[in-house]
C-alpha cells in the first residue's frame, strides 16, 4: 500500500516522519502544481491514500467522489482514501487533532467564548470543531468586521483564543497577533503553529498564568487519525499512548538542548560531548559572535562596555536560539538581558549547568573582563536565580576533579 502527503511545496514536511512511527506502510511527498493534483484524481492509481497540505485542501474536496460529514460543514479536506468501489473519499483530521490538543492540556471550551485569530482553511476546523463542543465562536482578521483594532471593545470578555494564523511562525518568531493582556476574561490560549514550539503569543500566554496549548500534539494527533483512516481502525482503537510517544519523540528532535550556567562551568566542553552523543550539531554562541563580528566578545567589553556586548550578542541569540535541533552553548551573562529569555524558551530544552562555587573561583578570568570586575561571587548571586527561573533541568555537577561518571550519566540519559 501506498500512501503520501499531497502539497505544492513541502521541502520542510514532517509527514512521512509522523507516519512511519503509526504503521509500516510507504508514504511519500508528493509535490504537484493545480494539473498534477487533478490528474491524481482522475488516474486513481498512484496512492491508495494521501494528506493534503496548503493549498489545495478545498480543490480536494471538489474532486472527491464522496466527503464526510464534516468535511460538508467545513469546506475543507486533509485526507482522501480510496475506496472499494474505486472512488476517493475525503475526511478532515484536523478536527480531531485540534481536540486532542485541547484535551491534552485540560483546556474545556463547552460553553466558553471562543475567538479564531483567521479565517484560513485551518480556522473552518477549528470553528467546527469548537461550536461541536459547545463553544460560541468568533472571527477575527485583518479585513474582517471583528479585527485586530476593534476586537477589543467587540469581544473584551474572550476565554479562550485560538492562532490558526501564521504569525509567529518560524523564521519571524518576534510576531504576535495580539495582544493578550486587553482581554479581562482570558483563561486559555492555543497555537496551531508547531516552530517554534513555544511562540510569542504562547510565550506572552504562559508569563501571565493562562493555560496554553502548542501546535506540535495537533500535527501529531491528525496524522494518527489520517493513518487509522488508511488502516480501516475504529474509534475505539485511537491509541493516545502511542500518539504521545510520537509527540515526544517529535519534541526531543525539533528542540535544541540549549546549555546555560556560570562562565567556567563546562557548557563548551558538555555541549560537545552532548552533540557527539546524539549526532547533533553544536554551536557555541561566543564563537558565533566572533565569527560574525571579527572581534571577541572580552575586547567589545573592553572597548566599548558590556552594554554594548549585550546588544551584539542579542542579535546573535535571536539568529542561532530559534533554529531547530541544535546543542547550544550560550555566553553566562546571556539571561541577564531580559529580552534574550524568549530566544531561550522558545525552541529549546535548557539545562542549566550547576557548579559548585568552588570550581568556579578556581578558573581563569584573566579573558573574561566582567568575571574579573565583578566577582565571581556577585556575578552568580546575581545570575544565579535567573538561570534557575529559565532551567527545564538542572544538572547538579561536580567539582572538575570530581565525579566526573555523574556527569556521564547525565549526558547520557539525554539519548534515551
Amino acid at each position: 500500500m501506498r500512501y503520501g502527503v499531497l502539497g505544492k511545496s513541502l521541502p520542510h514536511t514532517y509527514s512521512p516522519r509522523i507516519h512511519r512511527e503509526f504503521a509500516d506502510y510507504e508514504y511519500v511527498v508528493v509535490e504537484k502544481d493545480t494539473d498534477g493534483v487533478v490528474d491524481i484524481f482522475e488516474k486513481k492509481d498512484e496512492l491508495q491514500g494521501f494528506n493534503v497540505t496548503i493549498p489545495y485542501k478545498k480543490l480536494a474536496m471538489s474532486l472527491c467522489d464522496e466527503i464526510s460529514e464534516e468535511v460538508s460543514k467545513i469546506g475543507a479536506v486533509n485526507t482522501v482514501v480510496l475506496q472499494e468501489n474505486g472512488g476517493y473519499k475525503g475526511y478532515n483530521t484536523d478536527i480531531y487533532g485540534f481536540m486532542y490538543m485541547l484535551r491534552r492540556e485540560g483546556i474545556s471550551v463547552a460553553s466558553k467564548s471562543c475567538l479564531i485569530l483567521g479565517t484560513g482553511g485551518a480556522s473552518a476546523a477549528v470553528s467546527y470543531a469548537l461550536k461541536k463542543a459547545g463553544a460560541s465562536v468568533s472571527f477575527c482578521s485583518r479585513t474582517g468586521e471583528i479585527n485586530y483594532d476593534n476586537v477589543y471593545d467587540i469581544l473584551p470578555n474572550t476565554q479562550v483564543i485560538i492562532n490558526t494564523t501564521p504569525v509567529g511562525m518560524y523564521p519571524d518568531v518576534d510576531d504576535s497577533p495580539i495582544d493578550l493582556t486587553r482581554f479581562t476574561s482570558l483563561f486559555a490560549v492555543a497555537d496551531i503553529i508547531y516552530n517554534p514550539s513555544t511562540t510569542r503569543l504562547l510565550y506572552d500566554a504562559k508569563k501571565t498564568g493562562l493555560k496554553t496549548a502548542g501546535g506540535l500534539s495537533m500535527l501529531v494527533a491528525q496524522a494518527y487519525k489520517a493513518s487509522a483512516i488508511f488502516r480501516g481502525l475504529t474509534p475505539d482503537e485511537e491509541n493516545d499512548e502511542l500518539i504521545e510517544k510520537v509527540i515526544g519523540k517529535l519534541e526531543s528532535e525539533m528542540k535544541n538542548i540549549t546549555l546555560i550556567g556560570m562562565p567556567g562551568s563546562g557548557k563548551t566542553t558538555i555541549g560537545k560531548r552532548i552533540a557527539d552523543s546524539l549526532g547533533r550539531e553544536f554551536v557555541d554562541l561566543d564563537a558565533e559572535f566572533r565569527k560574525r563580528y571579527k572581534v571577541s566578545p572580552a575586547e567589545v567589553i573592553s572597548t566599548d562596555g558590556e552594554k554594548k556586548f549585550r546588544e551584539m550578542e542579542h542579535e546573535i541569540a535571536r539568529k542561532i536560539l530559534t533554529s531547530s535541533g541544535l546543542v547550544i552553548a550560550t555566553g553566562g551573562g546571556i539571561v541577564t538581558v531580559p529580552k534574550n529569555d524568549f530566544y531561550i524558551k522558545c525552541n529549546s530544552r535548557v539545562i542549566y549547568l550547576k557548579r559548585p562555587i568552588r570550581s568556579l573561583l578556581m578558573q581563569d578570568v584573566s579573558g573574561r573582563p566582567v568575571s574579573r570586575s565583578k566577582g565571581i561571587p556577585e556575578l552568580l548571586e546575581v545570575r544565579g536565580p535567573l538561570y534557575e527561573a529559565l532551567a527545564d533541568e538542572i544538572w547538579e555537577l561536580p567539582d572538575f576533579d570530581g565525579d566526573e561518571e555523574k556527569t556521564e550519566r547525565l549526558i547520557g540519559g539525554l539519548s534515551l
